[in-house]
């Protein structure tokens, strides 16, 4: 007599709840040097938990976007956090503008005005939320076995 199997989704399931969040949070002064901070920073964390590749690079894009305009358009300290659990990598950039960013078209003459669209476009998803004053993306990216 054979065994039964429980459905691959109950296997997937008890699988994920002994997954842990990984992640880090970081808070600095609007200062244009501080970009490049974060994108060393994120791309040290994504090593750490075996993200590389396209997925790594959309991510760190994705920061280096979203920290460049917190720190044109936010008011006082930006709050980055960056979590990885289940799959996917979440990015937050928290400033104090509670003015929503939002997506807008760039005419081929503008040098700037093109980041959210970027983010929009590589991320599985995006927003805004905390009255405003946090945009945030979702990236799926699952850890390279060794």
């Amino acid at each position: 007599m054979q065994k039964s199997r429980a459905p691959a989704a109950v296997v997937v399931a008890a699988q994920l709840r002994h997954q842990t969040a990984c992640g880090f949070a970081v808070a600095f002064a609007p200062d244009k040097a501080r970009v490049g901070h974060m994108r060393r920073i994120t791309t040290a964390h994504l090593r750490l938990w075996k993200i590389s590749g396209p997925p790594a690079d959309n991510i760190v894009h994705a920061v280096s976007e979203l920290v460049t305009n917190a720190i044109q358009h936010g008011h006082g300290n930006i709050r980055l956090k960056v979590t990885h659990t289940a799959g996917e990598v979440r990015v937050e950039v928290t400033d104090g503008n509670p003015a929503s960013a939002e997506l807008t078209v760039a005419d081929d003459e503008d040098v700037s005005g093109r980041g959210l669209f970027l983010v929009a476009f590589l991320a599985r998803d995006w927003g805004v939320s905390d009255g405003g004053r946090t945009t945030w993306c979702v990236f799926r990216a699952t850890a390279e076995m060794a």
